[in-house]
C-alpha cells in the first residue's frame, strides 16, 4: 500500500505558527532579559501575522493533503483567518495584562499559537484522527492557560474544572467517533456519508444513532450549549481575562466549525434526526443564557452567559442548514469575535494588579472618568445585542433570515424574541457608565499601547461588518461552495 503523500505546503500556516512558537519558548530560555518580556508578545504576534500571509495564497486552491485527511477548502481558509484574527487580538490584549497579572512567561504565547494550530486543523480536518488531533491540541493548550494564575484559586479552579468536564466530553467524542468507525469501517467524512447512503439499513442503526448521541455531546461541550454548559460561568471568570477571550470565541469557532463538517459532510442521512435535536438545542441555549444573564453582577460570568446565548443563536443558523444559514453562521463567528475581544479588551483595561474590577457596579460613571474606553465598551455590547448598524445586527439578521427561508418560524420568534431579553442586561452595563455616580474611584490604571491598539482594531471591526457587511457575507459564501 503506497503511503500517503506529504504536502509541507498545504500546512504552510501551521508550520509557521508552531515554529514561532518553538522560538518564543528557546528565546525565554536563553534570553538575559526577565523582567520585561515584551519581546515575547512581539515575536508571537509577528508570526501569527506571517501565518497570515501564507493562508492568502492558500484562498481558492482546494488543496487536499495527507491522503485525504486534511483540506484547504474554502470553509477552512475563511476559519484560519478567522483563527489568526482571534490569536493577533488576543496577544495585543495580553502584552500589558500578563505583565501586570505575572504570566507573560514564553509558554504563555507558545500556549496560544499552539491552540491556534489545534483550531487549524480542527476546521480542515476531514478525517476524524485529524479533527480529534486538533480537538485535543487546542484543548490541552486551553486548560493550562485557564490556570496559568498559579497563585490565583480561581483560576486553579477553573482550570481543573475545565480539565476535568473537558476530559469527560471527549470520551464522549471518542466513544461517537468509535462507533461511526465501527458502523461504516472509516474515518474519512466523505466515506462514511458514502456508506450511509449505499446501505439504507444503517439510518436505523442504533450504532450510529448513539454515535449522532456521543458527539452532539462532545461539540456541544465545545460550543457551550445547554445543557453541557455549566463549565462557563466559572471557567470564564476565574480563567486570565486574555485567556477569557481567547477561549469565547476561539473555541467557540473552531468547535462549530467541526460540528458542520462532521454533521453536513459525514452524517447529512441523519440530517432528519439531528435537526430535531439541535432546534431544541438553540431553544433551551439561547432561552437559559439570556435570561439567567440577567441576575448577573459580575461582568465576566455576563458575558460567559451572554456567550451560551449566541451559541443558541448560532444553533440557529446549524438549524436552518441552507447555504444562507452556514454562510451566515461564518459571518456570525467572525463579528462575534471581534465585539467578544473587544468587550473583554476593555474589562482588562479596567483593572489593575490585585484588583480586576469586574463587578458591574465598578462601570458606574466609566463615560465621564474615560470617555472612550466607555464608548467602546458601549459599542460591542450593543453589537452583541444586535443592534443596528454593528455587525451584531447584521449577524443576527443572516442567521434568522436563513432560518426563516428554511420556514422554522417558531424558532426564529423564540430566537428575535431572546434578543430583545438580551437587550436589558447590555443597556444596563451602558446606563450605569452614563447615567450613575461612581461609588468609589477607580485610579492608577495604565492603558497598554498594545491593548488600545487591539480595541482599536476591534471597534473597526465591528463598525466594517455592521456597515459594509456584504463583502464578508460574499467570502463566507464562496467558502462553502464545496461544502454544501
Amino acid at each position: 500500500m503506497k503511503p500517503p503523500e506529504v504536502s509541507l505546503s498545504a500546512i504552510a500556516p501551521e508550520i509557521v505558527l508552531t515554529v514561532t512558537a518553538l522560538l518564543v519558548l528557546l528565546l525565554e530560555v536563553f534570553s538575559k532579559r526577565k523582567d520585561n518580556k515584551g519581546y515575547l508578545a512581539v515575536l508571537s504576534a509577528i508570526g501569527v501575522v506571517v501565518a497570515f500571509f501564507f493562508t492568502l495564497p492558500l484562498i481558492g486552491t482546494g488543496t487536499w493533503a495527507f491522503g485525504g485527511m486534511f483540506t484547504n477548502d474554502g470553509y477552512a481558509l475563511f476559519f484560519m483567518v478567522v483563527f489568526l484574527i482571534i490569536a493577533f487580538l488576543t496577544i495585543l490584549i495580553s502584552m500589558g495584562y500578563a505583565h501586570r497579572e505575572g504570566i507573560e512567561g514564553g509558554e504563555y504565547y507558545a500556549l496560544i499559537l499552539f491552540a491556534t494550530v489545534g483550531m487549524m486543523l480542527m476546521a480542515g480536518g476531514t478525517h476524524l484522527i485529524t479533527i480529534f488531533l486538533g480537538l485535543e491540541t487546542m484543548s490541552i493548550s486551553i486548560y493550562v492557560l485557564a490556570g496559568m494564575m498559579r497563585d490565583d484559586r480561581r483560576s486553579v479552579e477553573s482550570a481543573l474544572k475545565y480539565f476535568l468536564l473537558g476530559a469527560f466530553a471527549t470520551g464522549f467524542l471518542l466513544y461517537g467517533m468509535a462507533y461511526v468507525y465501527g458502523a461504516t469501517g472509516s474515518l474519512l467524512l466523505r466515506d462514511i456519508a458514502s456508506f450511509i447512503a449505499g446501505e439504507k439499513s444503517l439510518l436505523n442503526s442504533p450504532l450510529l444513532l448513539m454515535s449522532l448521541v456521543f458527539l452532539t455531546i462532545g461539540f456541544g461541550f465545545k460550543v457551550a450549549s445547554v445543557p453541557f454548559h455549566m463549565w462557563t460561568p466559572d471557567v470564564y471568570e476565574g480563567a486570565p481575562t486574555s485567556i477569557t477571550a481567547f477561549m469565547a470565541t476561539g473555541v467557540k469557532a473552531a468547535a462549530f466549525s467541526v460540528f458542520v463538517r462532521v454533521f453536513f459532510i459525514g452524517l447529512p442521512a441523519f440530517r432528519p434526526d439531528w435537526t430535531t435535536i439541535m432546534w431544541v438545542l438553540a431553544v433551551a441555549t439561547m432561552t437559559l443564557g439570556n435570561i439567567v444573564a440577567i441576575s448577573q453582577t459580575n461582568i465576566k460570568r455576563l458575558l460567559a452567559y451572554s456567550s451560551i446565548a449566541h451559541a443558541g443563536y448560532l444553533l440557529v443558523a446549524f438549524v436552518a442548514g441552507n447555504s444562507l444559514g452556514v454562510s451566515g453562521m461564518l459571518f456570525y463567528l467572525m463579528a462575534y469575535a471581534f465585539m467578544n475581544i473587544g468587550a473583554f479588551g476593555c474589562v482588562i483595561l479596567l483593572g489593575k494588579k490585585g484588583e480586576e474590577n469586574t463587578l458591574i457596579s465598578d462601570y458606574a460613571g466609566l463615560g465621564f472618568k474615560h470617555p472612550l474606553l466607555a464608548a467602546a465598551m458601549t459599542i460591542f455590547l450593543l453589537s452583541m445585542a444586535g443592534i443596528p448598524p454593528l455587525g451584531g445586527f447584521m449577524a443576527k439578521f443572516y442567521v434568522f433570515s436563513a432560518a426563516v427561508e428554511s420556514r422554522f418560524y417558531w424558532l426564529v420568534i423564540i430566537g428575535v424574541l431572546n434578543s430583545a431579553v438580551s437587550v436589558y442586561y447590555y443597556l444596563r452595563v451602558t446606563v450605569l457608565m452614563y447615567f450613575r455616580e461612581s461609588e468609589r474611584e477607580i485610579e492608577g490604571l495604565l492603558f497598554s499601547p498594545a491593548s488600545v491598539l487591539a480595541l482599536v482594531l476591534a471597534v473597526i471591526g465591528t463598525l466594517y461588518l455592521g456597515i459594509f457587511p456584504a463583502n464578508v457575507l460574499s467570502f463566507a459564501q464562496k467558502s462553502i461552495a464545496g461544502l454544501m
